[in-house]
Formats: C-alpha cells, structure tokens, sequence
C-alpha cells in the first residue's frame, strides 16, 4: 500500500468561495472506464479462485448492491479477498492499454486544478496502475492513498485529509459504489455519486447522497461554481 504526495503541482490561488476546496476521486467507474475490462476478465479470476462467475444475466443484480453483499452473493471466501485484489492489480497492470478514462475526466481535472481545487485520489487498485491510466493528466492529482482494501477506504480518506490539511467541512468525495458512500460517512465528509460506474444510479440514489451526478460537466458545475 502506498500514501504518496506529489512533490510539485501548480495551483493556483483561489480567489473565490467555492463549495469544496478538496476533492477526492475514486478511480475505477468514476474516472477511469474499468467495467468493461473488469467483466472481461472476472470469470477467469472466478474459475481459479472458487467462487461462482458473473453471468450475464445477473449483471444488473450484482450491479444493485454493496461490496459486502456482492461477496456473499458470490460466495467469495472472506480470506481470498486479498489474494483476488493483488491479482486483479496484476492483471490490470498487464492490460491497461484496454482501460480509459472517461469522456471530460481530462477536462475535469484541469477546470477543477484552474480553480485551485485540491485533487487527491484514493483508489483500491496500485497507484502504478492509477497514474498510468491518468498520464499526463496526473499532474493535476495533489494526493494518491491507493491499495486499499475492499473495505479500508475511510482510512485513506483520513490519509488524504491530514496530507492535504484540509477540513472534512471542505472536502468532497467522488465515486461510484456504496462502499464509497458508506466510508466517506464514516470520516464525515460529503459525497456525490457517479451514475456511469460500477454501481446503478438507483442503488446509489436509494443511500441519499449529496448529489448525485449523470453527467461529468454536472460534477464540475457543483465543484468548480463559486457559492453564491
């Protein structure tokens, strides 16, 4: 596991009042179009690591609950998470000239950083693996806090505030599972739901988070639009 700050990032002064002065990505179904890959391969992974495989037809069913339940659902043996994640970050790593980010996530970061936003990433996957699929528009990411496990991100997030030394009143997160929601709750901070990700729009609509976002230009105009 890593917790790494960038050396040097340009930011600009905030001239101001914006809602957040930090903002915390997560990576995988919120900036980064992993689904598709993740579909491809998590058969193999099911076949190798006992647990049942992801037919199409439950798709949408699996896509409707929380990590916690999709273990159960699955019947993931609670002692192979580990093993499967450090696997999944392997196979990533390999393939990651098939994964892209996001039509607009390169606008994204660089409307919010022009704002002088704080951007932090904290991700489950190897910062390895988030700053390559980031390229050059890593230069705009202040804070990584990645390899957390499935159900560790709400230590990552206090991570990322004591870096940053910003308070949770200040701070946003952004992502797209109920486990994203349940932990930035934990830490006190407020969250916005991406509808494009790994989890349905109704499932993270039925948690009541603070927005809830369909398109990335509506992220911006809630992050980067100067309280009136």
């Amino acid at each position: 596991m890593t917790d790494t700050t960038q050396d040097l990032i340009d930011l600009p002064r905030r001239t101001t009042a914006l809602p957040y002065k930090l903002a915390i990505f997560d990576m995988d179904g919120t900036l980064a179009d992993s689904f598709p890959w993740f579909l491809s391969v998590i058969n193999s992974v099911a076949d190798k690591h006992k647990f049942l495989r992801v037919e199409d037809d439950r798709i949408d069913e699996l896509r409707s609950v929380g990590a916690g339940e999709l273990v159960r659902l699955l019947g993931v043996a609670k002692w192979r998470i580990p093993l499967i994640m450090r696997e999944m970050r392997t196979m990533k790593a390999a393939q990651l000239d098939r994964i892209t980010l996001f039509p607009g996530v390169d606008r994204l970061l660089c409307e919010l950083n022009a704002k002088g936003i704080v951007i932090a990433i904290v991700s489950s996957d190897a910062e390895a693996n988030v700053r390559r699929a980031l390229g050059d528009h890593a230069r705009f990411v202040a804070h990584y806090a990645c390899g957390a496990s499935l159900f560790a991100k709400a230590g990552k997030f206090r991570r990322i505030l004591k870096l940053s030394g910003i308070s949770v009143d200040d701070t946003i997160c952004i992502g797209d599972e109920i486990r994203d929601i349940d932990a930035a709750r934990e830490v006190g901070i407020d969250f916005g739901a991406v509808t494009w990700g790994y989890t349905s729009g109704a499932a993270l609509g039925a948690r009541a988070p603070n927005y809830l976002f369909s398109r990335i230009d509506e992220v911006i105009a809630a992050l980067a639009v100067p309280r009136r």
